[in-house]
């Protein structure tokens, strides 16, 4: 039978428009949202699931948006999703509101497990507008 271990929510911002934090440098990586899962009882197959939303205002121009989500606290760390947005001029009025999903099967147990989410984009003057969060659980049988 399958059991709840944990499940966590990180917010960053709630409401639409209600933030407004540029992405100061081109295709490097700024942390958006951060949580920690206790495995405490997992027994075997762990598995993580984690979804998550970003709002972005564009720049006058064709941009890129990477979101990344990491096992751990590094953009260096183990990648658990990835995925590139592209948009051009059609969305310049509007914020652009990402949304993902990832999942972690059997990652190593160990007394809490962190998820990290990053964006990134390859153009200057993107900013991040709200809402922005990452929620998620770990189950285990």
């Amino acid at each position: 039978m399958t059991k709840l271990l944990d499940a966590r929510v990180s917010l960053s911002a709630a409401l639409f428009n209600s933030i407004a934090i540029p992405i100061p440098i081109i295709n490097t990586p700024q942390l958006f949202a951060q949580i920690g899962l206790i495995t405490a009882g997992a027994g075997p197959n762990p598995r993580v699931f984690l979804k998550g939303t970003i709002t972005v205002q564009l720049p006058l121009a064709l941009f890129q948006v990477r979101i990344t989500v990491v096992r751990g606290t590094a953009p260096t760390d183990p990648l658990v999703y990835s995925a590139n947005h592209t948009y051009g001029l059609g969305g310049l009025l509007v914020p652009e509101v990402i949304t993902f999903s990832a999942n972690d099967y059997n990652p190593p147990v160990t007394p809490q497990i962190t998820y990290t989410a990053f964006i990134s984009t390859n153009l200057l003057n993107t900013i991040r507008v709200g809402p922005e969060s990452l929620d998620g659980f770990i189950v285990s049988d």
